[in-house]
């Protein structure tokens, strides 16, 4: 199902700026029970991304109002909203620009996920690399070309996941979801000031982690490489939304002291 400004649609015009240049942003929620999780995270999110991309107000009752109503009924779903700057403009510039315009979409859950939190997952070192932008990092904006290709690469493989580097050749985060690794009690997740989307559930750790007695947290700029020195790893979404990884590359693991505290902070 689908919804355009609140009405049931399809169809989305092609002179909408999202069209046009990618221009927005968006959030996946996972809906269970008739409910959105992690609502207020999502609405967050999305004022902060639209404040930075200087997208126009939106009526944020309204849009938490749609996004309930979306989810009324749905056992267990996906459910991605998107604002975009709206329809109007001459070439590039926004002067005159109709927005915001509300999208939404109302999808099955990724089966999938279930299975891997059992079994675990297998990471690959993906060709594609991400380019360095400071003024868009940490945002889930419309244009993800990159992630297309990074997918696209990964299909070509028989891993699950894919470890992603910058063009300096920093560890960032997995094609669809971010990444955390533990030695000894030091954990780690790579920082996000140059590229990469700041998930809704990589800073719901980053509080767990903070206020735990267990664990001491550091943002770190690394290579890949780092994670041969890792004791666990595991990645995460708002999805997931958190999945032990049993291998990345040629370097395996098998603890899960890091993956079963942080399970069980959420299930609380």
């Amino acid at each position: 199902m689908s919804w355009v400004n609140g009405v049931h649609e399809t169809l989305l015009p092609i002179s909408d700026r999202a069209v046009q240049f990618g221009d927005g942003c968006f959030t996946t929620a996972k809906v269970l029970n008739g409910r959105v999780d992690y609502l207020a995270d999502h609405l967050t999110r999305l004022q902060q991304n639209s404040q930075q991309l200087f997208l126009p107000e939106c009526d944020w009752k309204q849009l938490e109002s749609e996004m309930q109503a979306a989810a009324e009924g749905c056992e267990l779903g996906v459910l991605k909203v998107m604002l975009t700057r709206g329809q109007g403009g001459r070439g590039y510039s926004a002067l005159g620009c109709s927005g915001p315009t509300r999208i939404m979409s109302l999808s099955a859950y990724p089966q999938h996920y279930l299975q891997w939190q059992q079994q675990g997952v297998r990471l690959t070192l993906s060709p594609v690399q991400l380019s360095r932008n400071p003024l868009l990092a940490g945002l889930k904006h419309l244009n993800r070309l990159e992630q297309v290709m990074i997918r696209q690469a990964l299909e070509q493989t028989d891993a699950d996941e894919a470890l992603v580097a910058d063009t300096a050749g920093m560890l960032v985060e997995c094609c669809a979801a971010n990444i955390f690794w533990r030695e000894g009690h030091r954990v780690f997740t790579p920082d996000l000031s140059y590229s990469g989307v700041a998930g809704i559930m990589r800073q719901r750790l980053i509080n767990l982690l903070n206020a735990s007695d267990n664990f001491n947290l550091e943002i770190v700029s690394e290579p890949v490489t780092r994670l041969a020195s890792a004791d666990e790893v595991i990645i995460c979404n708002a999805l997931m939304p958190i999945l032990p990884v049993k291998q990345a590359g040629n370097w395996r693991y098998n603890a899960s002291e890091l993956y079963d505290f942080c399970q069980q902070a959420l299930n609380k």
